[in-house]
């Protein structure tokens, strides 16, 4: 039976952990026909070791999104993985940090030095890691999706990280208007708390999560990346061949419904 991403080929950023969300996505992705290329960022050993738990081998590529010669040379290392035809049919952006001075309720009391290290990572880094592999993907088109978790609300302890999240949207937006002509879609999943090792370094991730999950009527479980993934792999498929600049909600149904 084939998969809805058969002979898609897919860079996806984030793999931390066996629990990492983008863990989860390139996991689906492989088993709906993709492959994957991932990245690391500093720990490429680990990141080595975590992609032995997929269904497949997946090759490892270095990449800091502030190091200029990551983002030049991306391209061509990820190409290196590709065979005779070096296309990219889809990215995933799973990329966000924010300095501890950032979250946990010092949002009034934060630098600018670290706002902008969060808005460079977290936001300006899908307009960086999408125009360092356009040439893979503006080959045949494709589509780019990031993380993203819901910007219209003032959250509990996230601070410059939901501000960051806010640019990321709006970044979104941006791409989806530019590279459109090119065949390119660029949509954000904007998705339920998740625990995973990111969500362990945010301060007050209980109550933020508690806020969210107390309202989705459609219940959501903290310790189930599922949903969420598989919403990721639906906008990398061809079933979404006219939608972009798009946020899709996978939380439960939690941003839709008041206090």
């Amino acid at each position: 039976m084939s998969g809805i991403l058969d002979g898609k080929r897919l860079l996806i950023t984030g793999v931390l952990s066996k629990d990492s969300l983008a863990f989860h996505v390139a996991r689906l992705a492989q088993q709906e026909g993709a492959e994957v290329v991932l990245t690391a960022y500093g720990r490429r050993s680990l990141v080595e070791l975590i992609a032995k738990r997929l269904p497949r081998p997946a090759p490892v590529v270095d990449l800091d999104v502030t190091d200029r010669e990551h983002l030049d040379t991306l391209a061509d290392r990820v190409a290196a993985h590709l065979g005779d035809d070096p296309a990219l049919d889809g990215v995933v952006h799973s990329i966000a940090f924010a300095p501890q001075d950032a979250l946990g309720g010092n949002f009034l009391n934060t630098g600018w030095e670290s706002v902008a290290v969060s808005l460079e990572i977290s936001a300006y880094s899908l307009k960086s890691l999408t125009k360092a592999v356009l040439p893979l993907l503006s080959r045949r088109g494709g589509a780019v999706v990031g993380m993203d978790f819901d910007a219209q609300l003032a959250w509990p302890h996230y601070d410059w990280m939901g501000v960051s999240k806010a640019a990321l949207e709006a970044t979104s937006r941006y791409l989806a208007r530019d590279l459109g002509p090119r065949g390119i879609r660029c949509n954000l999943v904007s998705a339920g708390p998740v625990r995973s090792t990111a969500a362990k370094n945010i301060p007050g991730f209980k109550e933020l999560a508690d806020a969210s999950v107390g309202r989705a009527p459609l219940g959501w479980d903290l310790e189930d990346p599922e949903p969420a993934a598989r919403g990721v792999v639906a906008l990398l498929s061809d079933w979404f061949p006219g939608t972009t600049g798009e946020i899709v909600h996978v939380d439960g149904g939690a941003h839709a419904v008041g206090a």
